[in-house]
């Protein structure tokens, strides 16, 4: 029996939520909603006694898997590593499918992010790059050519 019926979103916990959400709705995503939760609900489910938390949920365009930004206001954020490379076990990166990579790239390096490495290409089919974005999230962007 299949319990997975589909995936819904990604969650990343955040220290600024107000910029990493501008990174994200500068690649295209868009705010679906914001609030506050905290409470019985967010304690039992985080196992976080006092927990409460601000959350950005953004979604694609084409309105596929919705990413969940948040940021704790209690207990403190616990910082991560802002280095993490892509072999370091846990999420490493989130993936966008873009219709200009070389653009997308130029967009987020005039906000003062760049590439970990470089543009990769595979077999005539992807172009694929690595970009480090606000509070050290690998933002994997990649563009259909084949």
């Amino acid at each position: 029996m299949a319990h997975v019926q589909r995936f819904d979103h990604i969650g990343i916990t955040v220290a600024d939520l107000n910029s990493v959400t501008a990174f994200f709705v500068g690649l295209g995503l868009e705010v679906e909603g914001t609030g506050s939760v905290q409470g019985e609900f967010v304690e039992t489910v985080c196992g976080i006694p006092g927990a409460h938390c601000e959350i950005a949920m953004l979604r694609p365009p084409d309105g596929g898997s919705r990413l969940e930004l948040a940021s704790f206001v209690t207990p403190d954020h616990v910082p991560g590593s802002p280095t993490a490379m892509a072999n370091e076990l846990g999420l490493r990166n989130v993936s966008f499918e873009v219709g200009d990579l070389d653009a997308a790239v130029d967009a987020v390096a005039a906000d003062g992010y760049g590439l970990i490495g470089g543009i990769g290409e595979y077999e005539n089919s992807v172009r694929m790059a690595y970009v480090r974005g606000p509070e050290g999230i690998i933002v994997s962007l990649f563009e259909q050519i084949g």
